[in-house]
């Protein structure tokens, strides 16, 4: 008996802890008048109303609109996945395209230094007293483009036309065999 009565009031803390309405309408359970009187009123007639009630307003439901209703949720819940996998797939690729790009970077910049030390090497080899570099263009990074710059014993250059065409020729071909030397080649001469 002592168990079942502390079973019970386990119970009822439960739920006067989940609906708390319970705490401020138990004054009235089971008073006379109230919706809590539970002498006169009988919860299985309560229950047959309730269930005739429902019954009457669901006969004036139109069925074609339930279905219609229901099929437009199974489509709204359908796209709403299908929106998800494009979510996930988008940032996904998001990813790969920044790493992509993290490794052009790089690559650009190992090819950029190795092309350049070989072309100032090659031209001053061409034409000794020389020296010829790539750089990027004032205020720009590698990605942006690069120029070429000409030193004649230690006096840089203004513009290439300030070079012979004969010394730009030999320009010409240090860049093209500097761009051989780099492995795997950047581009193919055919």
């Amino acid at each position: 008996m002592e168990m079942e009565q502390k079973d019970c009031s386990t119970k009822v803390d439960k739920l006067i802890e989940k609906h708390a309405w319970i705490a401020s309408e138990k004054q009235l359970f089971g008073k006379n008048g109230t919706d809590y009187d539970f002498a006169s009123c009988d919860p299985f007639k309560a229950r047959e109303e309730l269930e005739k009630l429902q019954a009457e307003q669901s006969a004036g439901i139109n069925k074609k609109i339930m279905a219609m209703f229901e099929k437009a949720e199974d489509e709204y819940n359908d796209l709403i996945s299908k929106k998800n996998i494009i979510e996930n797939d988008k940032s996904k690729i998001k990813k790969v395209i920044a790493e992509l790009d993290e490794k052009k970077k790089e690559t650009l910049n190992v090819t950029w230094v190795k092309v350049n030390n070989d072309l100032g090497s090659i031209f001053s080899t061409l034409l000794p007293g020389t020296t010829a570099k790539l750089e990027p263009p004032e205020g720009c990074i590698v990605l942006d483009g690069l120029e070429v710059h000409v030193a004649f014993g230690g006096v840089w250059k203004q513009s290439l036309s300030e070079l012979s065409g004969g010394q730009r020729s030999l320009l010409a071909l240090s860049l093209i065999m500097a761009l051989i030397l780099f492995k795997p080649a950047p581009l193919y001469i055919g």
